[in-house]
Order: structure tokens, then sequence, then C-alpha cells
């Protein structure tokens, strides 16, 4: 029997304390990295041609996952949500998926063909590797393998990351009921009273 790899998950910033709190996110992204451990042993043990994409280097990965509700303005480092490790010596590999995710956020794409096609997109002390996905809004970079492996890998913890969060929210919905706010009291962040707090009149 083979024995799964160590998968350690931590949480930079919650934006769903709406119906999550840390530790319950903590859970859902070791959940999530317990699924990307069971696909790298498979394809790092796989025998000569039965990996998809090819057999895996190494039998450890590093993750970091942009958060998708992040303001535009806000710094790369403001910008992350979560980073997940699978197997050994796993945390080397997360400067680089981070600085795969920042650049993604800057340009708006995959920085994997910018080295190539467009280096004037990059500068002093970038990265000079993808990949990076970007699925239903949600930013996931990886680091360890090639890089279609790292994208592929990217590619689903984005979108079982989007769809864990879909189910959670579809369960916070029928525990609260109807609601304005997606908040505890059901009122609006002040910030939204004083971008209109100007206007003449009653307030609302």
């Amino acid at each position: 029997m083979t024995e799964a790899l160590r998968v350690q998950a931590a949480v930079h910033h919650n934006p769903y304390a709406y119906m999550l709190g840390e530790a319950e996110l903590v859970a859902l992204l070791s959940e999530l990295g317990r699924r990307r451990a069971e696909s790298i042993l498979r394809n790092h043990t796989a025998a000569e041609g039965q990996a998809p994409r090819g057999p895996y280097p190494r039998p450890a990965m590093g993750f970091v996952i942009l958060d998708p509700t992040a303001d535009a303005r806000a710094d790369d480092t403001e910008a992350v949500l979560g980073a997940i490790t699978v197997g050994e010596q796993a945390r080397q590999f997360l400067p680089k998926a981070a600085a795969k995710a920042a650049a993604h956020r800057r340009l708006g794409h995959d920085n994997g063909s910018s080295v190539h096609t467009d280096p004037h997109l990059l500068g002093t002390g970038a990265f000079r590797y993808g990949h990076s996905a970007e699925v239903r809004g949600v930013i996931a970079a990886a680091s360890s393998q090639s890089t279609d492996q790292d994208l592929y890998e990217a590619s689903r913890l984005a979108a079982e990351f989007a769809e864990g969060i879909a189910a959670r929210h579809q369960e916070f919905e029928w525990r609260v009921g109807e609601t304005d706010w997606l908040s505890p009291d059901d009122l609006p962040l002040a910030r939204y009273s004083e971008m209109v707090a100007w206007f003449p009149g009653d307030r609302a």
C-alpha cells in the first residue's frame, strides 16, 4: 500500500467569514490538497506511458490561491487567500507559485508564454515560468512539475475551490434564509453607506 503524501494548508485571508470560520476554510483547503496529493502521487508513480501528462518528476508541489474577491488595487500580498503544500520539502516551491499567481493577476493571463513571446512584460526579478490557471475568477498557481503538469494541477485546484465555496454558500443560504447582505447581522459594510453619505435627505 502506497503511503499518502503529507498535506498542509494555511489561510492568509478569509473573505468568506460570513459563512466559514478560518478553521473551516483551512479544512476546505486541506480537503482540496488531499485530492491534489492523490493526483500527484498517482502521476508520480505511474508506469511508463500511463500518466496522461507524463510522469511527474517529484512527489511534492506547492500551491497558492488568490482571493477572487480582492480589490484590484490590493497589493499582491494582500490578495493571497491561502496556500497548500503537498509532500515533503514542498515549502520551497511556494515562492515560485506565488510569483506565477502575481504575474497572472497583473497580466490578466498565464505568465507561461511571456518569457518566450513578450519578455517586455517582465521586469527585473520576474519569474521565467508558468503555469497558473484562472477558473471562474479563481487564480491558482502550482509549482514543482513540468509546465503542463503544473497547469493541470492548478486548474483542478481552482475549479474545485470554486465548487467547494459554491456548495458551502448554498448550505449557508438554506441555513439563514433570505437576506440582503452576506453578513451575520444582514447589514451593509460601512463603506457602502459612506459612498452615498453625501446625498441629501433622509438616510436609509
